[in-house]
C-alpha cells in the first residue's frame, strides 16, 4: 500500500517516538514539574537569600537598587526564553515523529542563535542602563547601586542564555534529572559563595553581582555537559544554522514577545510603587523574590508540559494532549492551595525574616492574603502559554500576555493605587492575572481540537490522492498523521 503520509505531503513517522507518548500523563506532568521544581527553586531559594543578606546590610535603599537591577536582568532572561521555547518546541516535536537527525540538526543551530542573541542584547543594554533604570523608577540614591550591579552581572547573560538553553533542550528529551541539575548545580555555588563576597570579603552588593556571574558560569558548564551526554548536538555548519533560523525564529520572536510582557508589567508596577517611596518599592522586591519561591512549582510546569504536548503532537495523540491540559489544572489547583495556606499561617514570621515595617510590611501580609487565588489563574495562564508556544499558535501566547500587562495591569493597577494606595495596586493587577487566566485555557483546549480537526482531514486527502492514482477507492489510514 502506497505511503499515505508521504502522498498528503507529510514526513514519514518511525516506529520510535518519545518517552512521553505512552504511560500515565499525570505522571509525566508531576514528574516533569517536580524535578524542575527543583532545580528552578533552588535558584529562586538561593535568590531569596541574597535577598535576605542584602536586607541584613540595614539599608532599604539597598533592597530597593537590588530590585530594580532585578527588573532589568528579566528583559535579558525573558528573550533567553523565548529562543528556549522555540528550541524545545521544535526539537520534542521532531524526536515525537522520531526524526532524531532533525532534533539534532536543530538543537545545534538553535544554541547557536541563543548565543548569539545574548551577546548582542548585552552590548544593546549596557549603554542605556541609566535611562531604563530612571523610566523604572530608580532615583538619585537607587540608581548608581543598581546601575554598578547590572555592570557587573548582566555580562554573564552570555552564559545564561546558552545555559537555559540546553536545559531547555534537556527537557525536549525527556531527561528531566539532568535537566534539574542544569540549574541546581548553580544554585548551589550560588548558595555558597553569596554570604562569602557580600559578609567575609566585605563587597556588599558587588559580591551579590559576581556571585550572579559564577553561578552562570557553572549553569552553563552543567547543562552542556548534559546535552553532550545525551549527544543532542552535531557539527554545526554556517548553512544549517542560516537556514534553520528562520524556522526558530519563527517560533523564539512571539515567545519572546510573550515573555517580555510580564517585565514590563514588572516595570510598571515598580514606577507606581516608587511614588509611595522606597520601603513601598523594597517590599515589592522581597514579594518578587518569594513568589517564585513559593510558586516555583507553576514556573516549572509550563517549562514541563512543553516537551510532553509536543511529542504527543509529534505522535498525533490528541487524546493525550487534552489529558496534559486537564492533568495540568488539577496539579496547579492542588499546589495553589497548599502553597497559599502556608502563605496565610507564616506570613507574621516571614515579615520578620526580611525585617519589613511600616508600608512595606502591609504590603507583603496583604500579597500573602490573596496570592493564592490570583495565582491558579495565573498557573493556568502558564499552563496555555506552554500550549501555544509548543503547538504552532505562539501569537496567543503574545496576545494573551500583553493583554495581561497592559490591559490587565495598568487600568486596574492605577485605579487601585488612586482608592487603596500600595495594596491597590497588588489587587488591580490580579484581578487582571484571573480574567486573562481563564480566557488563557478556554483557548487552549480549543487549540488541541483544531489541530485534532485538521489532522483528520489530511488522511482524508492522502487517501483520495491514492485512489487517483489507482484508479480506485482506498480506504483512509488506520493512524492519524503525527505532525500538522
Amino acid at each position: 500500500m502506497p505511503d499515505t503520509r508521504k502522498a498528503a505531503g507529510l514526513p514519514a513517522v518511525r516506529q520510535e517516538a518519545g518517552r512521553f507518548v505512552t504511560g500515565s500523563i499525570l505522571r509525566h506532568v508531576v514528574v516533569m514539574t517536580g524535578t524542575g521544581s527543583i532545580g528552578l527553586m533552588a535558584i529562586f531559594v538561593v535568590d531569596l537569600l541574597s535577598l535576605i543578606y542584602v536586607s541584613k546590610l540595614g539599608d532599604p535603599t539597598l533592597t530597593a537598587a537590588v530590585g530594580f537591577a532585578t527588573i532589568v536582568q528579566f528583559f535579558a532572561i525573558a528573550i533567553n526564553i523565548g529562543l528556549m521555547i522555540a528550541a524545545g518546541a521544535l526539537v520534542s516535536r521532531a524526536i515525537g515523529a522520531g526524526d532524531e537527525a532533525g532534533a539534532r540538526r536543530l538543537a545545534t543551530s538553535a544554541s547557536i542563535h541563543g548565543i548569539v542573541v545574548s551577546g548582542i542584547l548585552v552590548l544593546a543594554m549596557l549603554p542605556f542602563l541609566p535611562l531604563i533604570l530612571s523610566w523604572i523608577g530608580a532615583d538619585a540614591e537607587t540608581l548608581p547601586v543598581a546601575e554598578r550591579f547590572l555592570w557587573i552581572a548582566l555580562p554573564s547573560n552570555l552564559l545564561m542564555g546558552p545555559g537555559m538553553m540546553f536545559s531547555g533542550l534537556l527537557r525536549a528529551v525527556g531527561a528531566a534529572r539532568q535537566a534539574m541539575y542544569v540549574t541546581l548545580g548553580g544554585a548551589i555555588v550560588t548558595a555558597g559563595l553569596d554570604p562569602l563576597l557580600i559578609f567575609t570579603a566585605g563587597l556588599g552588593i558587588d559580591g551579590a553581582a559576581i556571585t550572579t556571574c559564577v553561578a552562570r558560569a557553572t549553569f552553563a558548564l552543567v547543562g552542556l555537559w548534559g546535552v553532550r551526554q545525551h549527544r543532542m548536538l552535531a557539527a554545526p555548519t554556517l548553512a544549517d544554522v542560516i537556514a534553520d533560523a528562520p524556522t526558530v525564529f519563527r517560533i523564539a520572536l512571539p515567545a519572546v514577545l510573550t515573555n517580555l510582557a510580564p517585565s514590563v508589567a514588572s516595570a510598571f508596577i515598580a514606577h507606581a510603587l516608587a511614588k509611595f517611596g522606597a520601603v513601598a518599592v523594597a517590599g515589592n522586591v522581597v514579594i518578587d523574590r518569594l513568589t517564585p519561591v513559593a510558586f516555583g512549582g507553576l514556573f516549572a510546569m509550563s517549562g514541563s508540559i512543553g516537551p510532553i504536548l509536543g511529542q504527543n503532537w509529534g505522535a498525533g495523540r490528541f487524546d493525550r494532549m487534552r489529558g496534559v491540559l486537564r492533568d495540568g489544572a488539577l496539579v496547579t489547583a492542588a499546589y495553589v492551595v497548599v502553597v497559599w495556606a502556608a502563605l496565610i499561617v507564616f506570613r507574621g514570621p516571614l515579615t520578620g525574616l526580611f525585617e519589613l515595617t511600616g508600608t512595606a510590611a502591609e504590603l507583603f501580609v496583604f500579597f500573602c492574603l490573596v496570592s493564592g487565588g490570583v495565582w491558579f489563574f495565573t498557573g493556568l495562564l502558564f499552563l496555555a502559554n506552554a500550549s501555544f508556544n509548543n503547538l504552532g499558535f505562539p501569537f496567543l501566547s503574545t496576545f494573551l500576555n500583553w493583554g495581561r500587562a497592559t490591559i490587565g495591569t495598568v487600568p486596574p493597577a492605577l485605579l487601585g493605587a488612586h482608592l487603596y494606595g500600595p495594596k491597590g495596586i497588588i489587587a488591580g493587577v490580579g484581578f487582571g492575572s484571573v480574567a486573562f487566566g481563564a480566557i488563557g485555557i478556554a483557548l487552549a483546549f480549543r487549540t488541541v481540537a483544531q489541530l485534532e480537526k485538521r489532522a483528520g482531514l489530511a488522511p482524508k486527502m492522502a487517501s483520495e490522492a491514492e485512489a487517483d492514482a489507482s484508479g480506485g477507492d482506498i480506504p483512509a489510514p488506520e493512524r492519524p498523521n503525527a505532525l500538522v
